[in-house]
């Protein structure tokens, strides 16, 4: 393998393990808060709720995250033991936007994103908190597969 190729890979490796990286850090955010949001009463979680807003501009880190993951794959696509985890990572990937699109996303049209108090707003609630445990999870399979992808990579 030429150097430009292993360069290319390199940073394939880093963009999609970085971009997954922070992806997984404001998942991890939400799981963390969840002990202390889940319980709380309509009108401070309204209010809490407001520390979300702007963070939708993030969504671009999604696409290089998925972008960088499928560049991985694209190359190491020969490479039995690389794309193994690769594709794992991917899957996980969908799978946390799976989530947030058939729950969280839902939660946030429903409540006009914690701006307007509904009557059934506790059932909201849980949903777009366990979702966000769910998609924390899905994400930290994600990192871990792509750690593993790129550990197996061969020396030569």
């Amino acid at each position: 393998m030429g150097e430009q190729q292993s360069l290319v890979r390199n940073i394939a490796f880093f963009v999609a393990l970085f971009s997954t990286a922070l992806t997984l850090g404001a998942a991890l955010a939400h799981a963390l808060e969840f002990p202390n949001k889940i319980g709380l009463a309509r009108e401070p979680y309204f209010g809490v709720q407001q520390i979300y807003r702007g963070w939708s501009l993030l969504g671009f880190l999604l696409a290089v995250e998925l972008a960088g993951m499928l560049a991985v794959i694209l190359l190491y696509r020969h490479d039995r033991p690389v794309i193994r985890p690769a594709v794992l990572a991917l899957l996980c990937f969908v799978a946390a936007q799976a989530v947030f699109w058939t729950f969280t996303f839902p939660a946030n049209v429903a409540t006009s994103n914690w701006t307007v108090q509904r009557a059934d707003w506790e059932k909201f609630r849980s949903q777009w908190e366990y979702s966000h445990m769910v998609g924390a999870l899905f994400q930290g399979g994600a990192m871990a597969a792509l750690i593993v992808s790129v550990l197996r990579r061969s020396k030569a």
